[in-house]
């Protein structure tokens, strides 16, 4: 490849992978010598971008972290996918990330090509937030530390606070974050309690690296998800709602919260919901958004929820007649 320029952006494209590269397999991948590769690794380095060497066998380059963000390049996929990314995470319970999405929305857009923001605007277009259920706000860089102790496999301390409010430090190898739609959590092995926790991450507070390694450890249930819902089952009240709704499954099943429950068809113009949530707000929020009229058949505390739900909309409303839902 003579063209420098074109060389360099495809030598770029491939240390923004995450690993180490030789140089003799960047060499071939470019079809060029090990001492071109060596030049166009220091021009990389003069433009800003922090690219660290490593000798041995097992050694080469690398893209790493430097003290600021340099150009990101991105294929058509990739670039798509982060737009559309971002247009999305105003729904995502994490303090101030609307304004940080915009910000870094405005400037993707400014430079993406035409073809690439029709994409980007066919979807934009097509999609209507409906927004998430309420929950606590977590700290972004709770969440960055976090993640990136995950990527590290790296033990942190961090401050706790329990349910109660009862304050404690932890020691913990993080495994996973997962996020519900309306809270975060993380799991980690809790390094005092030598046994695998869930973690509130809006409870979580000054996360601080360590820089000692996590061991390698299997989770008990290789789906992270499902691992955390079994316990938050299992440690707190659950409530099992059985409902039918008045409308088709297949006009349903794209508006139902990922998880919550499973979805039956009844006839061309109902189906039934059995859904499972920790709290009956949850619950009614989810089987509302779902925007058709619905029966409940139980439980009995989500009926009553509901009811005491509908006064306080009729009474917002100055309405004296109720209508639409329907609990038995």
């Amino acid at each position: 490849m003579s063209d420098t320029p074109a060389r360099l952006l495809r030598l770029l494209s491939l240390l923004q992978i995450p690993r180490e590269w030789p140089g003799s397999e960047l060499a071939e991948r470019l079809a060029v010598s090990p001492r071109t590769i060596r030049r166009d690794i220091e021009r990389l380095r003069d433009l800003g971008y922090p690219v660290a060497a490593s000798l041995g066998a097992a050694g080469g380059y690398r893209l790493v972290a430097g003290k600021a963000m340099p150009p990101l390049l991105l294929d058509d996929e990739e670039a798509v996918a982060v737009a559309v990314g971002l247009r999305t995470a105003t729904a995502q319970a994490v303090q101030g990330i609307e304004d940080a999405s915009v910000r870094a929305m405005a400037k993707l857009e400014q430079v993406l090509p035409a073809r690439l923001r029709h994409r980007v605007a066919a979807v934009g277009a097509a999609t209507v937030p409906f927004g998430v259920a309420p929950g606590p706000a977590v700290d972004p860089e709770v969440l960055s530390a976090l993640a990136a102790a995950v990527t590290a496999r790296e033990k942190v301390r961090f401050a706790y606070r329990s349910a109660r409010g009862d304050p404690s430090r932890r020691l913990a190898e993080p495994h996973r974050l997962v996020a519900t739609g309306r809270r975060w959590y993380l799991i980690a092995h809790d390094a005092d309690r030598d046994d695998w926790r869930i973690f509130r991450v809006d409870r979580i507070e000054d996360v601080r690296p360590t820089g000692m390694r996590a061991a390698a450890r299997e989770l008990p249930d290789p789906d992270a998800a499902a691992f955390l819902k079994a316990k938050l089952y299992s440690t707190g009240p659950v409530y099992e709602a059985d409902v039918t709704l008045h409308a088709p499954a297949d006009q349903i099943a794209p508006r139902l919260p990922g998880g919550i429950g499973v979805l039956t068809p009844v006839d061309d113009r109902a189906c039934r919901l059995r859904a499972s949530a920790d709290t009956l707000d949850y619950l009614a929020f989810s089987i509302g958004r779902l925007g058709c009229d619905f029966t409940v058949d139980g439980p009995p505390e989500l009926i009553a929820h509901l009811r005491v739900l509908g006064d306080r909309l009729t009474r917002a409303s100055g309405a004296d007649q109720t209508g639409g839902t329907r609990v038995k």
